[in-house]
């Protein structure tokens, strides 16, 4: 009776799933190096937009995307909270479910501002190359067409070099594009894992397999 008793006990063991690694979930439940890489990229893209606004205070919002940056710092801020909040034991906690969901939304808004702000920048950065500038005092004033007379005409106050309009202003227009693509993805990553860690890695309770020997899986 006894021998019957350990094969039942053996058998449900088997048909249970299985225990989770805690050694190893504490690292992919979220993986550190996305939220230090949304921290880098955020500081870079504010600083290289404070530096953009440094050369003329004409510059407009959507020219210095200092606020996608700001953005990306407060997802990575958020993304360090759930790291440490992932040691609780108690995991199923509404505060962590709220923070996972504002994780993933805000990855999504970022995703969405780091395209917008690539596509301001290769507007603007089009249209700087093609600039044909003349100092005005204190102010740099700039054509798209120098030899149409009714061409639309741009003023930077506070700008006597032209020069950085053409060139300075335009390199940084480069950087924003690299450093917004590179956030974009970065975004879209920690976006696709929240969605794997909530769809994918947990156990759902399903039972999948044939009759003879089920067994549990995730799914």
């Amino acid at each position: 009776m006894g021998q019957k008793d350990k094969k039942e006990v053996k058998k449900r063991r088997d048909e249970s799933p299985p225990p989770e690694d805690r050694k190893k979930c504490r690292f992919c439940r979220f993986p550190l190096l996305v939220a230090l890489l949304q921290l880098l990229l955020g500081v870079s893209v504010t600083v290289v937009a404070f530096l953009m606004l440094a050369i003329s205070p004409s510059l407009l919002a959507r020219e210095t995307p200092h606020w996608a940056g700001i953005i990306l710092c407060i997802v990575s801020i958020v993304g360090f909270i759930l790291y440490f909040i992932t040691y609780l034991p108690d995991e199923r906690t509404s505060l962590q479910f709220i923070l996972k969901l504002l994780y993933f939304i805000l990855c999504t808004i970022g995703l969405v501002l780091s395209v917008l702000v690539i596509a301001f920048a290769g507007h603007h950065h089009a249209q700087t190359s093609s600039f044909s500038c003349e100092p005005d005092g204190e102010d740099c004033v700039c054509k798209l067409d120098h030899t149409d007379p009714i061409a639309r005409t741009f003023t930077y106050e506070g700008v006597s070099d032209c020069g950085e309009i053409t060139d300075t202003l335009t390199l940084y227009f480069v950087i924003q594009i690299v450093l917004n693509l590179a956030q974009a993805l970065v975004c879209a990553v920690g976006a696709f894992i929240m969605w794997k860690h909530r769809y994918q890695v947990f156990f759902a309770g399903l039972q999948i397999g044939s009759p003879s020997s089920q067994q549990w899986q995730k799914v």
